[in-house]
């Protein structure tokens, strides 16, 4: 049986970007939507010339984590099998899609992963967030029973049925400490995907004081204590002897 899968792309001033990848994404998936997170910058006037995506728009700018949850929400709506998460900002190869899809027929998520393997070619990582990155990592796994070799890549795959299970309420970047968290509690069956690692010379704000690599890494594990907190206040319980594998 064919696998119904939905394409979105959480967008927030990509003006320079959008009509590129939006190109190039569509010739991997029949069905893309993208969330306009409050864009001010043209993306808006861009995306209403388009008329082979879908588009959801938020009248104002709610955060990466709000942009997630509206396309989680509008695959259970529409009731596609999959849905695969892809950024907008050139930094992910949307020829990868197809694999992201098939890798995801026996599990609840597949995600993408920059550090499973080596590529020709690779960026240097930022090393603020490289260290972030590998920090969170560690007690992602350490606490939650993961075996993660990338917290936070946007590319990813997930089982639309799974997703209705989750309760998401971070907004912004840290939305997928919750995410983690929620997924090893219902016991969700999780692999990584290698991506190559790509970084274009553009700055991210994290948002306001979260720009600051030291209050950014204390604000995610105050989202990740809250976290689990939530999880054992639903009654489910996260057993880090139990392993999701890679």
């Amino acid at each position: 049986m064919t696998t119904r899968f939905l394409t979105a792309l959480p967008v927030f001033n990509e003006v320079n970007h959008v009509d590129r990848v939006l190109d190039e994404v569509r010739r991997y998936s029949d069905d893309v939507l993208v969330v306009n997170d409050g864009s001010s910058d043209g993306t808006t006037e861009k995306l209403a010339a388009r008329k082979d995506v879908f588009v959801e728009n938020h009248a104002r700018n709610l955060g990466y984590g709000a942009a997630l949850n509206t396309a989680f929400k509008y695959a259970i709506e529409h009731d596609y099998d999959v849905i695969v998460t892809i950024d907008c900002d050139g930094q992910h190869q949307p020829c990868r899609i197809p694999r992201f899809v098939a890798a995801c027929q026996n599990v609840d998520m597949v995600s993408g992963s920059r550090y499973l393997r080596q590529y020709a070619g690779d960026s240097e990582p930022p090393a603020q967030r490289r260290f972030i990155n590998k920090v969170v990592t560690g007690e992602l796994n350490r606490r939650l029973g993961l075996q993660l070799t990338d917290a936070f890549c946007g590319f990813k795959a997930y089982r639309v049925a799974a997703l209705q299970d989750l309760e998401l309420t971070d907004a912004g970047y840290a939305m997928p400490l919750e995410l983690w968290a929620q997924a090893a509690a219902l016991k969700w069956r999780i692999i990584e995907l290698p991506v190559p690692l790509i970084y274009l010379d553009e700055t991210r704000s994290f948002g306001g004081s979260l720009d600051d690599a030291q209050t950014r890494l204390a604000y995610y594990r105050e989202v990740l204590d809250r976290s689990i907190a939530a999880a054992h206040a639903r009654g489910l319980c996260i057993d880090p002897a139990s392993k999701c594998g890679t």
